[in-house]
C-alpha cells in the first residue's frame, strides 16, 4: 500500500511538472473578442498573466494536473498586493504548531511596540471575546483581506522566518519583506514587534522584538513603472514609481502555494506544509466562506457583500446572483492598479474543479498613488469574464473519473 501511494505521489508531481501549454488560453481569449479584445490589443496586454490548471482524478481520487498559461513571465514584475497574506497565514499556523503550546492559536495575542512607527494592539472588537488571536486574524485575512491582520501575523512569524520558509518550499520567485498599507519601508521592515500570548490572565508565550539583518534582492523586469507618482504629501514626482523594495510573489508560486495547501496528499511528507488536519479544514472553510456568512467577525452591507473577495467568476458586482453549487477557495490582491486572484473553483453539483491564477493591471495615466486606476472598468470585468469562460469550458470537459469533493464541503453556519 505504501509503495502504491508513493507511486501515485511521484506520478502526480511528474505530471504537474510537465511543460505548460501556451497556446490554448491565447486561442480561447481570441475567440471572445467582445470580452477580451481590448486587453489583447493593449500595448502591454494590461500586464495580464494567467495560469489555468485542469484537474483530473484517477480511480483512487488522486488529482493529476495539466496547466495552461497566457503571457506568463515570472521575470516580469507585478505588485502582488494582498496575495502575500495566504503564505503568511500558513506560516503563522506552522509556527504555532512548532511552539507546541496548547491553545496558542486562540490565545489572546497582545502586540507591543519597540521601534519607530510600530503600533500596539490589545483589543479586537470584531472578535467574540473582544481580543486578538492568530486564528481570528486569519479569519479576517481570508474573509475580507484585512491589512492589519496580515501585519500582525507578519510580526509574529518574522521577516527572516517567512523568507526561510519560502525557500524551504521551493518558492524561489517570492519574497515577503514588509507590512501593508502603513508605509513600511527600509529599516522598519527589518524590525518586528514584541508579542505576548495569554490564556486568560496567564502568560503562555512571550516573543521578544526581532531584527532581520538580511536583505532579499531580486532583479526583475518592470520594477520601475509609469511616469510619475504622488508622494506622502500628495505632491507629483515626475519619476517612475519604484517597486524594487516591495514584495514579490509570482503567478507560478502563487498557484504552487494553493496546490500544496489544497492537495497535500500529492506531495512527499517533507514537502507538505507543517499543518494539522484541523488547520487545513480551518483554512479551507474561511477561504471559501462569504464575508456575510461570518458572525465573528461580522461583515455587513454596504461596506461588504457576499462576493467581496471573489474576483474570478464574480468580479466586483454587489448585486450579483450567487451560484449555490459553487465555492471559491482563493486569495485576492488589489493595489497600484493591479487586481490578482489565486483561486480553486469547485462546482459540487456538476463535479467541476480547477485552479485559476491571474493578474491584470490598468493605470492609463501612468501616475501612481493618485487612486486613478481602472479597476471597475478594466480589471475586475476581465477577471470575472475569465473565470466564467474557463468554468464553461470545464462544464463540457469530459472526465474518466468524476472527483469526490467531500473534503471541501462545509457547514458555514457552524462555528469552529
Amino acid at each position: 500500500m505504501l509503495r502504491l501511494s508513493t507511486f501515485f505521489i511521484l506520478l502526480t508531481l511528474q505530471t504537474s511538472a510537465q511543460k505548460t501549454d501556451t497556446v490554448f488560453l491565447e486561442k480561447l481569449l481570441q475567440s471572445k473578442p467582445e470580452l477580451f479584445g481590448k486587453i489583447l490589443q493593449h500595448p502591454t496586454k494590461n500586464e495580464v498573466q494567467i495560469l489555468y490548471t485542469q484537474i483530473d482524478r484517477d480511480e483512487h481520487n488522486v488529482p493529476h494536473f495539466h496547466s495552461y498559461s497566457f503571457n506568463l513571465n515570472p521575470n516580469r514584475y507585478f505588485y502582488p498586493a494582498s496575495t502575500v497574506k495566504l503564505p503568511t497565514a500558513i506560516f503563522a499556523l506552522e509556527k504555532a504548531n512548532q511552539l507546541k503550546i496548547m491553545g496558542i492559536k486562540e490565545a489572546s495575542m497582545i502586540t507591543d511596540s519597540a521601534f519607530a512607527g510600530q503600533t500596539k494592539v490589545s483589543i479586537d472588537t470584531s472578535a467574540e471575546n473582544g481580543l486578538p488571536s492568530i486564528s481570528h486574524y486569519i479569519k479576517k485575512i481570508l474573509l475580507v483581506s484585512d491589512n492589519d491582520a496580515y501585519n500582525r501575523l507578519y510580526e509574529f512569524v518574522g521577516k527572516a522566518e517567512i523568507n526561510q520558509k519560502l525557500k524551504k518550499y521551493g518558492l524561489n520567485q517570492t519574497r515577503i519583506i514588509g507590512r501593508l498599507a502603513v508605509g513600511d519601508a527600509g529599516e522598519s521592515t527589518k524590525h518586528t514587534n514584541p508579542i505576548e500570548f495569554f490564556a486568560g490572565k496567564r502568560s503562555i508565550y512571550k516573543q521578544a522584538a526581532q531584527y532581520d539583518v538580511n536583505d532579499y534582492p531580486m532583479e526583475l523586469e518592470n520594477m520601475l513603472q509609469g511616469k510619475g507618482y504622488l508622494d506622502s504629501h500628495d505632491q507629483l514626482v515626475n519619476k517612475p514609481f519604484d517597486f524594487r523594495e516591495k514584495n514579490v510573489y509570482t503567478i507560478p508560486n502563487q498557484q504552487e502555494v494553493l496546490k500544496r495547501l489544497l492537495f497535500p496528499e500529492v506531495y512527499p511528507k517533507e514537502q507538505q506544509f507543517q499543518l494539522k488536519k484541523e488547520d487545513y479544514q480551518f483554512l479551507y472553510k474561511y477561504m471559501s466562506m462569504y464575508p456575510t456568512e461570518s458572525d465573528h467577525p461580522k461583515y455587513t452591507s454596504p461596506d461588504y457583500w457576499p462576493t467581496f473577495c471573489k474576483f474570478l467568476f464574480y468580479g466586483s458586482k454587489k448585486d450579483t446572483t450567487i451560484n449555490p453549487n459553487i465555492r471559491i477557495f482563493n486569495k485576492i490582491g488589489d493595489s497600484y492598479g493591479y487586481d490578482i486572484d489565486n483561486a480553486y473553483i469547485v462546482d459540487f453539483k456538476n463535479k467541476v474543479e480547477f485552479m485559476l491564477t491571474a493578474v491584470v493591471q490598468s493605470n492609463e495615466d501612468g501616475i501612481y498613488n493618485d487612486n486613478k486606476y481602472e479597476y471597475e472598468t478594466v480589471c475586475l470585468p476581465f477577471l470575472k469574464n475569465l473565470g466564467q469562460v474557463i468554468y464553461q469550458q470545464e462544464l463540457t470537459r469530459q472526465k474518466k473519473h468524476l472527483p469526490n469533493l467531500n473534503k471541501f464541503k462545509f457547514d458555514y453556519g457552524k462555528k469552529d
